[in-house]
């Protein structure tokens, strides 16, 4: 390779893989710039997020780790959390900072960060203070984003580690689609500017850094709510208000390219779009269904299910000078891989205390014949800490419903159902047919290759780590068995 590839990395929130019409002929939203990229790239049809829900999934994405080895054992952080990436944790960006990368991270962070405190004010927060251990703490040179999602007070932009203007005003919207919570916002913060205001910060920054390597790490806060699409796209999905915001997310996925393409960058840049778990009910699932629209696709359950629906997103990556067009990949493949992935690209070797789950894709970017699957098993996590293993065929999930929002919801399950569930995603991908009770045989093999997996620490080659700290959550009691 001539030169360090450039890497865009953007993250979409809560975007269905059937909101892709490249990934779904039954899409009745035409995201135009998203297909280009499958087209000129490659697309996955078997990609996961670690988990169903985002904090997860981003700490996985970041570090190369499972996220429910963090302190974070099931759920989300929210606005005013302290952080969750260990201290001393080598992330992406860290590992491509100390290889002569520029990094920077535009948009919706959710990882946590310790505000200033003051007693004496409303909140308990002193905001003309600096933050710490945000993103510049872990490897980024530059942020600029929000500490949660877009419905988390306090609506304010962060830059570095300050926030652009104290908040002056509280605000709250209580509409299903267009909703966030109650919370101090900032006097040069408005809900429906975000998306655009990160549009425009990561296209400068791309300028900006165009004459040395650089990764910019892109986490959209869109589609997630509140749903706030602007006037040139609203209606121009003919679907619903989350349609024309998934259209809006296209069109930042057109201006990067576009970006990319001025500056004379676009062949040598890795382009990767995909999302953090599956789309939420919060899109009105009755109104997209009446207009013939699955954001889904056909997969069962939606964010925060243990089911395909939560963690099944898609993945579109765009390297000109290294995959070929037209590719399309079938291999099961999950996004705490960008880790390794990166790394072997570049020729970096990972300590034994990092990415301990992260699996190089790479000889899928090049076509190479595998012979055998990259990944042995992936882990699957909801956002009830329900855990699932995915083996070839074979899903296990260690608990008897969706183990998130979807029916049967936790708690709710009918009484004669088994405790655990067990499809064959070959034959069963929409997960309708519970074969645990046919093939105890096959459910307790993949319970113990859980097991191991939890227990070593990591689930790559390397010298075996310990898990943080942290809450239990409702699954604990398959995996003390083992431990005793």
């Amino acid at each position: 390779m001539s030169s360090k590839p450039n890497i865009v990395y953007i993250l979409a929130d809560d975007m269905g893989y059937g909101d892709i019409s490249c990934l779904n002929r039954d899409s009745r939203i035409a995201t135009q710039h998203l297909d280009r990229i499958g087209r000129e790239g490659m697309v996955f049809t078997d990609a996961h997020a670690s988990s169903a829900v985002c904090t997860p999934s981003r700490y996985s994405i970041l570090t190369g780790r499972y996220n429910w080895r963090s302190a974070l054992k099931k759920s989300v952080l929210f606005g005013y959390d302290k952080h969750l990436i260990e201290d001393g944790r080598l992330t992406v960006a860290s590992m491509l900072k100390a290889q002569g990368y520029r990094t920077a991270c535009i948009g919706k962070w959710h990882l946590g960060l310790d505000w200033a405190q003051d007693k004496a004010s409303a909140d308990g927060v002193d905001y003309a203070q600096p933050i710490e251990n945000g993103p510049t703490s872990f490897g980024f040179d530059y942020f600029f984003g929000i500490s949660g999602s877009l419905d988390m007070p306090p609506y304010v932009y962060i830059e570095n580690d300050r926030v652009t203007a104290v908040p002056d005003r509280v605000t709250k919207n209580e509409g299903k689609k267009t909703f966030w919570r109650e919370g101090p916002t900032g006097s040069d913060f408005r809900h429906e500017e975000v998306l655009p205001t990160f549009l425009s910060k990561a296209t400068e920054t791309i300028r900006q850094c165009q004459d040395a390597p650089f990764f910019l790490y892109l986490p959209l806060p869109a589609p997630h709510t509140p749903i706030l699409p602007t006037e040139p796209f609203q209606g121009a999905s003919g679907t619903n208000e989350y349609g024309d915001f998934v259209l809006m997310c296209d069109h930042v996925v057109g201006e990067i390219a576009r970006t990319l393409e001025e500056c004379g960058i676009g062949e040598n840049t890795i382009l990767i779009y995909t999302s953090d778990n599956g789309c939420s009910p919060r899109a009105d699932f009755d109104e997209l269904r009446a207009v013939g629209h699955n954001p889904n696709y056909i997969f069962r359950g939606h964010k925060a299910d243990i089911y395909e629906g939560g963690h099944r997103i898609p993945l579109l990556i765009r390297w000109p000078d290294q995959i070929p067009a037209g590719r399309v990949s079938h291999e099961t493949v999950c996004l705490v891989d960008l880790f390794a992935t990166v790394a072997d690209i570049l020729d970096v070797d990972i300590p034994d205390n990092a990415a301990e789950d992260s699996i190089s894709n790479y000889a899928i970017w090049r076509g190479d014949s595998l012979g055998v699957p990259l990944r042995d098993a992936t882990v699957h996590h909801s956002i009830d800490g329900s855990f699932s293993i995915r083996k070839g065929r074979w899903k296990l999930e260690l608990c008897p419903g969706s183990g998130g929002w979807s029916d049967p919801k936790p708690g709710s399950e009918p009484a004669d159902s088994p405790p655990y569930q067990l499809y064959d995603l070959h034959a069963d991908v929409r997960e309708q047919h519970n074969l645990y009770l046919q093939y105890p045989e096959i459910a307790e093999t993949l319970t113990q290759e859980l097991a191991q997996i939890v227990l070593s620490g990591r689930s790559t080659p390397g010298v075996p780590q310990l898990n943080t700290d942290g809450n239990t959550g409702p699954q604990s009691g398959w995996l003390e068995a083992f431990q005793e």
